[in-house]
């Protein structure tokens, strides 16, 4: 069997769902416009935008918003995800750890920052391992919570791997809370989505000892 590619269209309608509304700008109607916004912030805030530091600091926000930081929130920017058939009948635990995780909490726009370990037991299919971190990467370039972009990441793996038996544990540094707020520099927060047989007792624990492995970006 050759490799097999997903359209991405189909199957992001069964991941669980960032809150969007439709809209019909092109990605350059948005960076126009987001410029236009940020230069009316930075006004606001009393920053001297014809200074030759400041003056093109707008356009360079909206074009990372846009092509960068924000891209996963358009379909055609999904990755190419590919699976193979499993004919090496391998049925045990596949893991990525160390998978490096770097959003944008969506309460304050403030940077997320940390690891996922991300395993799950083939069925009929095996995905090639850079592709695991392509998922994470995507789902990472939007808005989120964390709680969220855990069940996201599991819910593609489960869809492109039709296995139930999917892992998803993310530790992470939340800078809302670092920079602002309780300004605690030492937490983190760490969620998991575990699914089919790595619910039970000996397989979650495994699962569990390979987070361990990480140590979480300073």
């Amino acid at each position: 069997m050759s490799n097999e590619t997903f359209d991405a269209s189909e199957l992001l309608s069964k991941i669980t769902p960032t809150p969007m509304v439709a809209i019909d700008y092109t990605p350059e109607q948005q960076i126009a416009l987001i410029t236009e916004k940020m230069t009316d912030i930075m006004n606001i805030l009393g920053l001297d935008l014809t200074d030759d530091s400041l003056q093109d600091t707008p356009r360079r926000v909206a074009k990372m918003y846009v092509n960068e930081i924000f891209a996963g929130l358009r379909e055609e920017n999904f990755p190419k995800v590919t699976v193979i058939e499993n004919k090496m009948d391998y049925n045990q635990m596949i893991v990525a750890k160390q998978v490096g995780i770097m959003s944008m909490c969506e309460h304050h726009l403030m940077t997320i920052d940390g690891f996922a370990t991300i395993a799950y037991i083939p069925n009929k299919k095996v995905i090639g391992l850079s592709k695991m971190n392509r998922i994470a990467k995507y789902f990472c370039q939007r808005p989120q919570v964390q709680e969220r972009l855990t069940k996201q990441i599991a819910d593609c793996m489960q869809t492109v791997l039709e296995t139930e038996h999917v892992a998803v544990s993310i530790d992470a540094k939340h800078f809302c809370l670092v920079q602002r707020g309780i300004e605690d520099t030492g937490s983190t927060t760490n969620t998991c989505d575990i699914r089919g047989d790595f619910r039970k007792p000996e397989t979650r624990s495994e699962f569990l000892r390979h987070c361990q492995v990480g140590v979480l970006k300073s």
